[in-house]
């Protein structure tokens, strides 16, 4: 296919070549022409404005979302298939198993176990926890999948926090719920 008296293939290895070494634009005069023919016609120039910010902005948006994606899933979803999840980063939803919680002595390594439904996974971590970290607690953690459990990332333990709004067991209920 021809585009102002030069083939495409033509064009593009000119001036990747010029754009290499400038001073061999001496020698693509008739590159030189064929920027300046095109570059008159109006298409081409949208044409050509679309794809490089088509490229840019396809760029920026594939490096912000490589290096920042993670999964939120619950204990029973990464559990029905383990293998498919090692390795990847995820944050993992679920409770505290009762009386699961260990911790070495004179360090912050922890270890305990995390339940949603009936799947149970065995997971790690080094660091400071929440004061709401305990046992049955609901927490999300950070971290990775691996051959012997969960792997918390460093500050990636949530514990959340019990809803001041929830009535206490036995309590009397008011309002327009109660009937």
């Amino acid at each position: 296919m021809e585009v102002c008296g030069a083939t495409i293939w033509e064009g593009i290895y000119g001036l990747m070549t010029v754009l290499v070494d400038p001073l061999s634009l001496r020698r693509y005069s008739w590159l030189r022409d064929w920027i300046l023919i095109c570059m008159r016609y109006k298409a081409f120039r949208i044409g050509l404005t679309t794809l490089v910010l088509s490229l840019a902005f396809g760029g920026m948006l594939w490096s912000t979302l490589s290096e920042g994606t993670e999964y939120y899933k619950h204990v029973d979803e990464v559990m029905e298939d383990a293998e498919a999840w090692h390795g990847k980063k995820l944050q993992l939803h679920g409770f505290v198993v009762p009386s699961s919680i260990m911790r070495r002595p004179d360090s912050l390594d922890y270890r305990f176990q995390v339940e949603n439904g009936a799947a149970v996974v065995h997971a790690s971590y080094t660091g400071i926890v929440p004061d709401t970290f305990k046992d049955g607690s609901e927490v999300v953690l950070k971290g990775r999948l691996g051959p012997s459990g969960f792997e918390v990332s460093p500050n990636g333990v949530m514990a959340k926090c019990p809803s001041k709004y929830e009535p206490k067991p036995g309590a009397a209920v008011r309002g327009p719920r109660a009937k």
